[in-house]
């Protein structure tokens, strides 16, 4: 059975058939007319074909031959059970095409198959031309190696008759995946429309809207269906309302899809202005014809707002950025304020100007806290003046009162916005002169560390955009900015003199190193009102991966205070190195000390090997009747830290105590005694040893830190250990923490601060071994060396070491007793010890030609970079220190060492 197509019109109607209708007129009696595009025929493709009496194929379809993918030719008197319907499913299928003929009816869903190089609803060939075979069911073999697909219809088998009362049926078929598509089809466009939160609408060919969702209707009004029948002039301004049917009718005729079209409107009883953002697309029926215009608004009001936000933001942020790298490059001020004009005009003012404290700019210091600041009718001078308009070069002084130019000296009168503005220290806008080119002002005090250096000041000229509060955000920050420059120029230029006295004797050298220690310190000198002070500290390094720490107060002020405090330091540092306990070294100290304060006093006074100690104690009982007055104290805690056993031996002259912070724990203060003053005499000084954990913080200061006028030293003692239980890993950031937290901008006193994080060394960086005392003991000792250097991947240092080891290990058999110890510690270094019992300190000595001793220690001198010995509690240790191989450098030839002495 054919199918029988609808009469086609001349031409093929774009408008969805409404033209068609509309010309048709109404449906009558005889009247045949094209159905809409959308009809259910355009997206259900169904199918047909015949059975005759005999159960084979009689008549096929065109639609039949695009869903199975076989011709009429091919499928023509063949048995639809056999060629279509699997081997597994035939048996059924004879029995209900038997039913079926027999006048039955039957609806059902069937699978199905065809040829493998076939598609659903790709047709078949063309008339006369062979297509794929079809096996004949009558045919043995025939359906063995054919490929196949499958597919699933659904069937509608109805009884027919034909002339001669034969019983036949015609098959009525449809892909069931075709319907499946249009379910889920259906599904999305009801999320679409049902569920979307964005407003949407169907527009039909005509351009009036179909259809819209709720979201669309919430922002303009009514229920979905009122907007039925609207067109877009409806809802935006004409000129927009045209830009948009023009959009809607192009995209209907070229199918080109618009995105993000943007409009800008009034929403329904609203004056506020709206933006939308527009996406049109073309959409089309089942048979590929165009149906009209689907379109999704999203309002994007807040978008643009925020863009324009972000814009502002983004000016803003560029001329900060612009000003961290142009503002501050010299220590000069007038080029400091010249860079902050540099960058503000053209890209934020029109006019600019820089006036600073005459006083400031004169280097008298109290005039900065003099009354003429606090009523702000102090002189100022216009150091710098930048301006984008060639009509108005210069800023007035204030209204009406004259131009003022570079360098000039000037007042701002007691009731101005700019005196105002220097009073208070708060931003003013100060009204513009009428008639006159400037619209607009702002006058930013400059203000560095809570005071006040100068005043800024921004115009902008008719034409341009007035100044609004974002505006004078970013004034006051850019402000704040080139003051903070200018304040530390104005810093520079008052402690440079300063700075060339206590550079040389105050701090460390670079940045403080020690075997098992992570070393952070401050140093923040009193303000201008001071004179310099005496606060030193210090980090030595002694043998054995040991450390010696030090901080120390002269007290009294001056320069002869400073001198004081850099020739203790230097005795500090030479005691140090004698490798003397902490309580010696703080007993020399305070003989030095009361000889500091004797006239005719040695300038040095560090005691050496030829007796500088008892030089010192001699001057310091010649000042014995001397004024009390006149001798210099000074307070100062030593301690010695041990990286490898992570022991500290504290001793304490008048000092504040020092503060330790366990891992885990709060600070707290170590129980050392504090002992007189340098200076004062007559009492010894205690030692106390202290085990300092993995990973605890010990902190050494000076009174400058935790007390002043307005803080009493218990609370100020509270405050640091409050700062210190701050868990930051980094050292710095602990030192920046405790001068954050604690009030160090009193500038009453010197400030110094040593922090150290103990970090131990691991256990296999050191290797120990006992030797009994018997010749044979040199040889393992050489055993030992070599087997850790090697471990240690040190192969390069193994014959040096193992000789140098040897010639210890010998002298201490020779010229020792008790036990011998030997142990190698690596850290940035190899260093090597060997202990015994023995009092008696090894002596180098310059052997002759004949000698046949006496070169060993020469020898230790020249292979290693450094050697000495200490003594201890149970005898003696000697040591040397090799440098770790860097992979440049050769290592010493022991032989040619070894030749070099003869």
């Amino acid at each position: 059975m054919s199918e029988i197509p609808a009469k086609a019109t001349s031409s093929e109607d774009t408008s969805g058939g409404t033209a068609a209708r509309d010309a048709a007129g109404p449906l009558g009696a005889g009247t045949w007319q094209s159905s809409p595009p959308g009809s259910m025929y355009d997206y259900i493709k169904v199918a047909s074909f015949s059975i005759g009496p005999d159960g084979l194929i009689d008549q096929w379809s065109r639609r039949a031959a695009q869903l199975f993918g076989v011709s009429a030719q091919e499928a023509v008197g063949k048995d639809p059970i056999e060629a279509f319907v699997s081997t597994e499913l035939r048996e059924r299928g004879h029995r209900k095409m038997a039913e079926i003929l027999d006048g039955g009816e039957w609806t059902g869903v069937v699978p199905f198959r065809m040829p493998r190089n076939r598609k659903a609803g790709a047709g078949g060939p063309a008339s006369g031309a062979r297509g794929p075979h079809v096996p004949d069911p009558h045919v043995p073999g025939q359906y063995g190696p054919a490929p196949y697909t499958e597919g699933i219809a659904e069937v509608y088998v109805m009884p027919t008759e034909t002339e001669s009362g034969e019983h036949a049926a015609v098959c009525i078929v449809v892909d069931v995946r075709a319907l499946r598509r249009i379910e889920t089809d259906l599904a999305a466009s009801q999320a679409i429309f049902g569920q979307s939160p964005f407003g949407f609408l169907l527009f039909g060919t005509d351009l009036k809207v179909q259809r819209a969702n709720r979201p669309f209707a919430a922002v303009f009004g009514g229920r979905a269906d009122d907007h039925r029948g609207r067109t877009v002039h409806d809802y935006l301004p004409r000129g927009e309302a045209d830009r948009v049917q023009a959009a809607l009718r192009r995209v209907l005729e070229s199918g080109e899809s618009v995105t993000d079209m943007q409009l800008v409107g009034p929403a329904p009883d609203s004056a506020e202005r709206r933006h939308w953002s527009i996406n049109l697309y073309r959409v089309h029926s089942g048979s590929g014809r165009p149906i009209g215009v689907a379109g999704l608004a999203t309002d994007v009001t807040r978008r643009h707002a925020a863009a324009r936000e972000a814009a502002h933001a983004r000016r803003n942020l560029a001329l900060l950025n612009e000003a961290g790298a142009r503002i501050g490059n010299s220590l000069d001020l007038e080029t400091t304020a010249r860079e902050l004009l540099d960058v503000v005009v053209p890209g934020f003012c029109d006019l600019a100007s820089v006036d600073l404290y005459q006083g400031l700019l004169a280097g008298d210091e109290s005039a900065l806290n003099s009354r003429s600041l606090a009523d702000g009718s102090a002189e100022l001078r216009r150091v710098a003046a930048a301006s984008a308009v060639a009509d108005v070069p210069y800023l007035e002084a204030s209204g009406g009162d004259g131009v003022v130019e570079v360098g000039a000296v000037h007042r701002y009168a007691f009731n101005s916005p700019c005196a105002d503005a220097l009073r208070t220290a708060r931003p003013q806008f100060v009204p513009a002169a009428s008639g006159g080119l400037i619209q607009s002002t702002l006058a930013v005090p400059m203000v560095a560390h809570d005071t006040v250096v100068g005043l800024a000041r921004f115009a902008r000229t008719k034409g341009s955009e007035p100044f609004n509060d974002r505006d004078r955000a970013l004034a006051v920050e850019l402000a704040a900015r080139a003051a903070v420059c200018i304040d530390n120029a104005r810093l520079y230029r008052r402690e440079h003199e300063r700075a060339l006295i206590l550079q040389r004797s105050l701090l460390p050298p670079d940045d403080p190193e020690a075997s098992g220690l992570d070393i952070a310190c401050r140093y923040l000198p009193g303000n201008a009102a001071t004179e310099v002070g005496g606060d030193w500290f210090d980090v030595i390094e002694l043998p054995g991966h040991r450390t010696a720490l030090v901080v120390g107060d002269v007290m009294g002020r001056g320069l002869r205070a400073a001198v004081a405090m850099g020739e203790l330091r230097t005795a500090v540092r030479t005691l140090a190195l004698l490798d003397l306990e902490p309580a010696e070294v703080l007993s020399a100290l305070d003989e030095i000390a009361r000889g500091l304060g004797t006239p005719g006093s040695p300038s040095s006074p560090a005691p050496g090997p030829g007796g500088g100690v008892q030089q010192a104690t001699r001057a310091a009982r010649r000042a014995g009747d001397a004024d009390l007055s006149e001798v210099y104290l000074a307070t100062c805690v030593y301690a010695v830290y041990d990286a490898v056993t992570r022991r500290c031996t504290f001793a304490n002259a008048g000092h504040l105590p020092p503060v330790l912070v366990e891992p885990g724990e709060g600070a707290l203060m170590l129980d050392v005694p504090p002992g007189m003053p340098l200076g004062v005499g007559g009492e010894p000084f205690e030692e106390v040893e202290v085990e300092l954990p993995e990973g605890s913080l010990l902190a050494l200061y000076t009174d400058g830190l935790v007390e002043s006028r307005d803080h009493p030293l218990d609370e100020g003692l509270s405050a640091f250990r409050s700062a210190l239980d701050d868990p930051s890993p980094a050292l710095e950031d602990v030192c920046d923490h405790v001068l954050t937290t604690l009030d160090t901008h009193h500038g009453e006193d010197d400030i110094a601060l040593l922090m150290a994080r103990v970090q131990g060394l691991p256990a296999d960086a050191v290797g120990d071994w006992t030797l009994p005392r018997e010749p044979r003991s040199v040889g393992r000792a050489r055993e030992f060396t070599r087997a850790q250097l090697t471990q240690w991947d040190l192969e390069p240092l193994v014959d040096t070491t193992e000789l140098l080891v040897s010639e210890l290990v010998t002298n201490a058999l020779r010229y020792g007793e008790g036990e011998i110890r030997l142990r190698l510690l690596l850290d940035r270094t190899l260093v090597c010890e060997v202990w015994d019992a023995g009092l008696v300190q090894p002596r180098r000595r310059r052997a002759r030609d004949t000698d046949e001793g006496g070169r060993g220690l020469q020898l230790v001198g020249l292979l290693s970079a450094s050697w000495g010995s200490r003594r201890t509690p149970r005898g003696k240790t000697v040591w040397f220190e090799l440098p770790l191989p860097d992979g440049d450098s050769a290592a010493v030839d022991p032989t040619e060492a070894l030749l070099s002495l003869y």
